[in-house]
């Protein structure tokens, strides 16, 4: 029996377990312990993910959140140490590029238990982002590399991982796999603003489909929540004037908004005049986006998304790790540029994009990732 310690701390990684976790459950000879970090605390941005998704709860729960960079992965780490020497896994399975994600490689590395990487070589090219950070260095002390694209096999290759003990293995995206796999149990939000549902002609809206979906009227969606554009007066400036010209001028503007940004967009004495709700879980988020006309984000996670429902994305940042989306114009990039982000929220409003099954896999990553594991590094 193959025992796989799995870390995961922040939002995406509950969505991204939950399926390698069933296709694990589906399986025999491969046993899962569930490490939650604590890293997000919100229970509207953790315990929900659990409910909702069917995940297992954590075996162990470390709650380990807040502070500086360094202060949260040092505390991370000691204590993951410490459940990899109780636990005794044969591997160490992390996902994506957080801070959790760093602690977990590095604990199992410094312990000679290996490590596999889901979201393998993923680059921005922007080494001020910590997110760039945290994922170059789970690579370099990781043996089992899965790779969403043939982008992010690129990359290893171009540094040096052909000549390297590891295993570069395309799978494709298990964000798409969550994607398909929950689209039929989206919810709308409660708080969804009435004047953005479609009303018949009482002037009700309509109801609730046996799938959960019931029609709205175009609106954009948007998120907004990386560091750094929060973090950078003029990038959140210019950010927040775009929202309000495309909400008054293009189309209505959905922006589900994370107390940090609210808090950081108050700080500037800034004002948002676009609507507003609190932030949403993963199935009242597959409801937005498939609802909407057309998606504004600063996320990776949601870029993905938008193309998965088949939305164009407009994204605020000035690179992207899933750079496969902008060369096939399902997205583009836009800095924090108030006029470049209009103009293209203009020319991409209402747009569809197609899936040829090429780029993330189809569907199929968890399964081929559990194949992975049970065959261990020869596959």
């Amino acid at each position: 029996m193959q025992r796989i310690l799995t870390i995961i701390g922040a939002r995406p990684q509950f969505i991204k377990a939950s399926v390698v976790s069933k296709a694990i459950q589906a399986q025999e000879g491969i046993e899962e312990i569930l490490l939650h970090t604590g890293q997000h605390f919100d229970a509207n941005m953790s315990d929900v993910f659990f409910d909702q998704l069917g995940i297992p709860r954590p075996d162990v729960q470390l709650d380990i959140h807040g502070g500086s960079h360094g202060a949260m992965t040092g505390r991370m780490l000691e204590q993951i140490e410490a459940v990899i020497l109780s636990e005794k896994p044969d591997r160490v399975m992390v996902y994506g590029d957080t801070n959790s994600t760093l602690a977990g490689a590095l604990a199992a590395a410094k312990l000679h238990v290996p490590v596999a990487h889901v979201e393998a070589g993923l680059r921005s090219f922007n080494m001020r982002m910590p997110e760039e950070v945290n994922r170059i260095l789970t690579d370099q002390i990781s043996d089992l590399l899965f790779c969403p694209t043939d982008t992010a096999v690129r990359n290893l290759a171009k540094e040096g991982f052909d000549d390297k003990p590891t295993q570069v293995l395309k799978v494709g995206d298990v964000m798409q796999d969550a994607a398909l796999f929950f689209a039929q149990r989206a919810v709308r939000p409660a708080d969804m603003p009435a004047e953005l549902l479609a009303t018949d002609e009482h002037g009700k809206a309509h109801a609730e489909g046996k799938e959960g979906a019931s029609q709205a009227n175009p609106f954009v969606l948007a998120t907004l929540h990386r560091a750094e554009n929060t973090d950078d007066p003029v990038r959140l400036a210019g950010i927040v004037e775009a929202l309000n010209r495309i909400h008054q001028d293009v189309a209505p503007v959905l922006l589900p908004l994370h107390p940090r940004t609210r808090a950081a967009i108050a700080r500037q004495g800034l004002e948002l005049l676009t609507h507003t709700i609190d932030p949403v879980g993963y199935f009242e988020m597959i409801w937005l986006l498939n609802h909407c006309d057309l998606v504004m984000t600063d996320s990776g996670g949601v870029q993905k998304e938008a193309f998965f429902f088949g939305k164009a994305c407009v994204t605020m940042r000035d690179q992207t790790e899933w750079v496969e989306l902008v060369e096939n114009g399902a997205n583009e990039l836009v800095g924090a540029d108030t006029g470049r982000i209009e103009e293209a929220v203009r020319r991409h409003l209402g747009r569809r994009v197609k899936d040829d099954g090429e780029l993330y896999g189809g569907g199929k990553a968890s399964e081929r990732i559990v194949e992975h594991l049970l065959q261990g590094v020869d596959a």
